[in-house]
């Protein structure tokens, strides 16, 4: 517990379901954690959540796009808190027209939606590594913790756009990790996590009827999961705490499924 309560985290779209979950664990583990997220109103509620809690939190209102407001917001943090140690890149989701939905073909992707839905989740990755991480290797000490997806690791249906910012993710975790470790050491490392399937807003509707039982697209995925439901948010915690911490100090450029089993189940 003493070694978490020194670090100081970010966790971009800890405003939002998964990012929150996280962001709930590292306080309730002792650590300082930045709310970063565009909504003001929803980033200022789950920094009251956490300290209703008793834990400690900071509202960081920016665009994962806008390097100028990512380096005010750390400028800000740190002046207060101290270095980040410990960057979740969690802001992240999908858009409308990146989706192929059953009735279309791949020749109706609209690549401004494309090009919208790569940018939140690749670049939106890539940024607040480049902003955060220039603090971790002047301290030389460090974690970064990119969320992925089941999308990048299988091929699943209609979530064309997403899945492929998805699979850059994982390729810029593991080529990241190989590229700060050979030139500025052993102590900052770089891993992903890759959730399965976790009921949300953006999805609710494609994987729940109103009455709550599942629709055909939620079966399927629940006929692939081995444990037969979907995941719940802070069970994304355990794996998050143990990466943000120094039991994981020889563990980088992995990418860890918190999926019920689904990357190990074959369908047969």
């Amino acid at each position: 517990m003493t070694e978490m309560k020194t670090k100081v985290a970010v966790v971009t779209g800890g405003n939002g379901v998964l990012g929150g979950a996280i962001a709930m664990g590292f306080a309730k583990k002792g650590m300082h954690v930045g709310i970063l997220g565009r909504n003001e109103q929803t980033v200022n509620k789950r920094v009251e959540e956490i300290r209703q809690m008793g834990g400690s939190a900071s509202p960081m209102v920016a665009d994962v796009l806008d390097e100028q407001a990512l380096e005010r917001v750390r400028e800000e943090l740190e002046a207060e808190y101290g270095p980040v140690s410990v960057l979740v890149n969690a802001a992240g989701g999908n858009v409308k027209g990146a989706t192929i939905t059953p009735e279309q073909t791949i020749f109706d992707l609209d690549m401004a939606d494309f090009d919208k839905v790569t940018q939140l989740n690749f670049k939106g990755s890539v940024l607040p590594t480049l902003v955060f991480g220039k603090s971790m290797v002047k301290h030389d000490r460090g974690s970064i913790i990119n969320i992925s997806s089941m999308t990048a690791q299988k091929p699943i249906t209609r979530v064309m756009g997403y899945s492929a910012a998805k699979a850059s993710v994982d390729h810029f975790t593991k080529w990241l990790a190989t590229e700060i470790n050979s030139k500025f050491g052993e102590n900052i490392r770089v891993n992903a996590i890759a959730p399965g399937f976790f009921v949300g807003e953006q999805n609710r509707d494609l994987l729940l009827n109103g009455d709550g039982s599942l629709t055909s697209r939620g079966q399927a995925i629940l006929e692939h999961t081995p444990m037969k439901r979907f995941g719940k948010p802070e069970e994304l915690q355990g794996v998050a705490n143990w990466l943000a911490g120094d039991e994981s100090s020889f563990v980088t450029g992995i990418v860890v499924p918190v999926d019920g089993g689904f990357s190990a189940f074959g369908g047969l």
